[in-house]
Formats: C-alpha cells, structure tokens, sequence
C-alpha cells in the first residue's frame, strides 16, 4: 500500500502540494491526470525519495521496490536483451554469486531463489517484452549502441517492465511507442501483478489499463474509481454541483447584505440587521470551479482543389534499391480521413513520406496538382526547432511581411499566448513544442495534412483541441497515431500496411486491436500470492464501465460515418459528376461510398455486440 498523508512541497516558492493525501492498496493500477506543470512528475520524485517533502509523509511497505523510467539506456556495446536482463539486479547478484559460492547452504538459498524469482525462464520473458515493443527477433542480439534514442527509451521502458518491481511509476510511457507497442503495454500493464501509477495523456490507456484515476488538482490530491471516462463524467458532475452551491450562497448573501444595508440604521430592525452581518461573517466561501481550460487549434483552411490530391499508379517505394512496398494503386481526395495501420517496421512512415513528396518512388508514378500544397508533421520535427528562437521568431520567418500582432494572434491560436511567444524554444514544454510545430506544418493553409504521431507531449484538454480541429478541417489527413482515442474520432477510412502492399482494412479499430493482442503471453513476473492476485483483479463495476465506454466509442464512431454516408450520398446525386469522361472518378465515389457503408455495417455489429455484453453484465 502507498499511503500519502498531508504532503506539502513547494518548487521555487510556488506551492505544488497543500495537505495532499492518498491511499493506494497494493495491486491497484492508477492513472495520475493533472494540468501540465501541476506537479505530477514531482510527486513520483517525492515517492522515490529523490526529493524530501517540506511537510507530511509518504510510506510504503518495507523493502518495497519501486521502478521507473528516467532517461533512455546507455549507447553501450551490450545487446538489448542482456541490458534487460541485467535491469532484475537481485537475478544477476544472484547468478554471480552463484558462481563462486563453496557452501552448501549458501548454494541451496541461491537455487531456491532463482526459482522463486523463476530465474531460468529470463530470457525468454525479456526477449517476449522486447517483442511486444517493437523489437524483431534479430534485434534481441544487437547492441545498444546500434539504436536511437527513441529505441533506447523502449530497452529501458523493457528493463524496468521486465524487473517487475512492487510499484512501477511510469511517465508519458507511450511517448515512445507507436500503436502496436502502445496497445501492447495497456495489455501488458493490465495485466501486471502488482501496483502501478502511471502519468498519461492517452484515454485509451488511461480507459483500460487502469482502475482509478488519481488526480492532482488545486495542490491537492483526489482518487476516483474507474477509469478516465468515469472520472470525467463524475468531476464534470461534482463541478456542477459545486458551481451551484456557489452561485445559490451568492444569492443567499446578496439577499443578506441588501438586508444589512437597508436595516442596520433602523433602529426597530438594528438587531436583525446585525443578526445577518454576522451570519456573513460566519459563512464559509464556497469557490466556484475553475473552467477548465480549453486548448485550440486553428488550421486555416484551403480552397477547394479538383480529386484526386494524391494518385498513385504502379508505385514502388524502397531506399537504396531495397523496396518496402510495392505495385501501389492509392487515391486520395480533399475529404478523405485515412489512419495508416501497421506494425512497427512495415512502411507506415516511407508511404507517409511518400504522400508528402518526401520520398520519390522507385517505380511507378505519383501524381499531385501543381497547386497541392502538404502539410507534413513528423516527432522528429519538434527537435529540429531552433532552440534559442521563440515562436515569434519562426512564425516571422515564414511571415515576414506579416505585423507582429498578426504574428502573436498566430500564436494564439494554437494555445501559444503571449509569455510563450517570446520564450526561447528550447524552454518550452513538450507540448508547447507540439504545438509551435503543427503552427508551422499547417501555416500554408494545406489542402493534405499528414501527421506521425502528433499527439506525443499534448495533454489532453490539447487533444480534445487537435480533434475538433482535425473534424472542421476541410482537407484530407493522412495520420499515424498510437491514440486510438484520436483515431476513432477522426478517421473514417483505414489502411493496413503489411507484407509490401497497402489496403483498406477490413475491420474497424476494436477489431484490429483485438487482432494485435490475440496469442499475447501474459506477463511472467515474479510470482505473487493468491491473496494479490485477486487484489489486482478488476472489480466487475469497473468491468462493466469498460463495455459502458465501448458503447459510446461504437456510438461516436456510427455518428461519424453515418454523416460520411450521406455526404457521399449527396455526392452520388449529383448529376454533373456523370457527365462525359468522369466514369473513373464515378467509380471511385461509388467505391467509397461502399466502404464506408461497410465500416458502419461493422461499427452497428459492434455497438450491437458491447450493448449485449454491457447488458449480460448487468449495466
């Protein structure tokens, strides 16, 4: 159990905590939400003891191993799988001690415990972990060195899954990762024997692989059960409650104080009139709820260019004479939402590049309208900012003859307010850098947005922002993303990339999740006791506030294509696109109209079959 009792702590004389307290029971796995600079990556620094709070307590059971992620591994000559090997420090002390140990007793202790700690099978798990995120089974033998820092923070995310300490803190753990690895360690943290806090902006996650929310707010710290979708509804209602009792004691002393100022001076009502002042004086202020704060982008929109944007006829794409994908035949239109699906290392970013005009094919042909103009954000481009430039410098680059108010209302538009505009990039925060780099990618007004896991360092109020923008925006988006959340909401069309070809996929996103986690081996970890086993079970209410969230996904995800429908209906009733030489693009339309009206077949099936099971469960 983590208990936190009356926690203060202040950074810079700016109080994080006041009187904070929490209980977490063993076994429980929490998601820790808060505003960015609230203080959470401070509390797991508290918890660690990196840092002693100014007042209050945190304990945890003695000897409680507590494990992290801090920065990415050395560039070592090691292999991967050895530098997760060597992460479980009790199983190497051991197997070296092993070594040289004479006494018997000594030796027999050694044995027992490396079976207790199931020792032998080590390989096998950490090479299983390592799979999970992204690694290939030839990887397993290279050394670290070999790989970026992206890879090494996944080796160092595999360590520490594969130690499986008492109490796993985990910062922004799918940073890092793309979708595949993503889904994996929801699957995998689900499923841990014992306590985890994570710190996470994926709903996704935060929805199913965690039972309770902790959430740290005003300096103070509150744990809701069930996941982030039932913390939301519960807070928004407790808001509403509050701002209620607040506005009814408003009234309550407005009447008051009309009283005190109409009677204090009469003397037959003097005492009433002073009954009431202290009544004022005595009333406790009920403090409405801060709003909370919306962020939003605003992506200008393009004019209207003549289908298709982006034809590809017979394309090969490859570096170096090697091909990665081959004989594409692809179309994209202004209105297309296409999420590209795929596991780590099968093209996703070469036909992204690709689309962007980044990467030239092999054979074939692409054509594009000479006026296209691409929008391309990538995770790389946040890093290749200039540093030492603020936000208002690189918008002036791109826009000189622009005013500098028109420059700072730029800026604003994309949650970048004034004390921001002018701070050097390289003190922004990771989603002040998100953000600054989407400002850029969308500056020209594209009529193709192109996005590789934009999502990386936003919160999420920033998230919400980014998927209303995305929906207003009239032209096509071709995204990669690990946020299932963000893919659900704007993607309408998916393609899997797989095996050297690209396709539409035949299923919806539940069913390609479900299609990536079949056949996953559970997490070997320590063993643990019947007694924390059953801890770490989910309760069946959270259970059934699963199936209640996959309900309204399926509901979202019907809202959306069914409007994707009728505008393809109106489409089709268009006599002018019948005209003489536009059979091709007829067909086209024709075709997308029948995959859509298939993606809303499955996506009924699938609101059909949650509501059953939500039913059956008694929900």
């Amino acid at each position: 159990m983590l208990r936190i009792d009356d926690l203060s702590y202040s950074v810079e004389g700016r109080p994080l905590f006041v009187g904070a307290s929490a209980t977490i029971p063993a076994g429980h796995k929490v998601g820790l939400v808060g505003r960015n600079g609230s203080g959470k990556t401070t509390l797991f620094r508290l918890i660690r003891g990196e840092v002693v709070p100014e007042g209050g307590s945190i304990t945890l059971p003695a000897r409680a191993r507590i494990g992290g992620v801090d920065q990415e591994v050395p560039g070592s000559a090691r292999s991967i799988l050895d530098t997760v090997l060597d992460a479980d420090t009790e199983r190497a002390a051991l197997l070296a001690e092993a070594a040289t140990a004479a006494e018997p007793a000594r030796i027999a202790e050694i044995q027992d415990r490396l079976a207790d700690i199931d020792a032998w099978s080590a390989e096998g798990r950490a090479a299983a972990i390592l799979r999970g995120l992204g690694f290939a089974e030839e990887d397993l033998a290279r050394p670290c060195a070999d790989f970026s820092g992206g890879w090494r923070m996944r080796i160092a995310l595999a360590g520490v899954l594969f130690a499986a300490p008492d109490l796993l803190l985990l910062d922004e753990p799918t940073n890092y990762l793309d979708l595949e690895g993503a889904l994996w360690l929801e699957a995998y943290l689900a499923r841990y024997p014992h306590t985890v806090i994570v710190i996470s902006h994926d709903r996704g996650l935060l929805n199913r692989a965690v039972g309770a929310i902790l959430h740290l707010d005003d300096r103070a710290l509150t744990l809701y059960a069930g996941g982030y979708d039932i913390f939301a509804a519960t807070r928004a209602a407790r808001r509403a409650v509050q701002a209620a009792e607040a506005r009814k004691q408003e009234a309550q002393r407005a009447h008051m104080q009309a009283f005190v100022d109409r009677f204090r001076y009469k003397a037959s009502k003097a005492r009433q009139a002073q009954s009431r002042l202290k009544m004022l004086e005595r009333m406790v202020p009920v403090t409405p709820p801060e709003e909370a704060r919306a962020v939003a982008f605003a992506f200008p929109p393009p004019e209207p260019i003549a289908p298709p944007i982006v034809a590809m006829d017979g394309v090969t794409l490859g570096y170096a004479g090697r091909p990665v994908l081959r004989r594409l035949n692809l179309r994209i239109d202004q209105d297309d939402r296409i999420a590209l699906l795929g596991r780590n290392g099968e093209g996703k970013s070469t036909l992204a590049r690709a689309i962007a005009g980044r990467l030239a094919p092999m054979d074939g042909r692409i054509v594009r309208p000479g006026r296209l103009r691409v929008g391309y954000f990538a995770q790389h481009q946040v890093d290749e900012l200039a540093l030492e430039d603020s936000p208002l410098d690189h918008v002036h680059r791109l826009r000189p003859e622009e005013t500098p108010a028109r420059l700072r209302a730029r800026l604003a538009g994309f949650g970048l307010l004034s004390d921001q505009a002018d701070t050097p990039a390289g003190r922004l925060s990771g989603g002040q850098k998100s953000r600054l780099s989407l400002l850029i990618a969308t500056i020209d007004a594209p009529h193709l947005l192109i996005l590789d896991e934009p999502t990386n360092h936003l919160d999420i109020e920033s998230r919400e922002g980014l998927v209303e923008a995305l929906t207003a925006y009239p032209g096509a988006v071709v995204i990669v993303s690990h946020d299932m959340h963000l893919l659900s909401l704007v993607a309408d069309r998916l393609w899997l990339v797989k095996g050297g070809s690209v396709g539409p996929y035949a299923g919806d996103l539940e069913g390609y999740r479900a299609e990536l986690l079949a056949g996953e081996p559970k997490p070997a970890a320590r063993p643990a006791t019947a007694a924390a086993a059953a801890r770490a079970e989910r309760p069946a209410r959270e259970a059934r506030a699963e199936l209640r969230a996959e309900v309204r996904r399926c509901e979202a995800v019907i809202a959306k294509l069914s409007e994707m429908r009728e505008r393809l209906s109106a489409r089709l009733a268009d006599p002018a696109i019948y005209a003489p030489g536009r059979a091709g693009e007829v067909a086209d339309w024709q075709r997308k109209y029948t995959e859509v009206v298939a993606g809303l077949e499955r996506a009924e099936a699938a609101w059909l079959s949650a509501q059953e099971r939500l039913e059956a469960a008694g929900g």
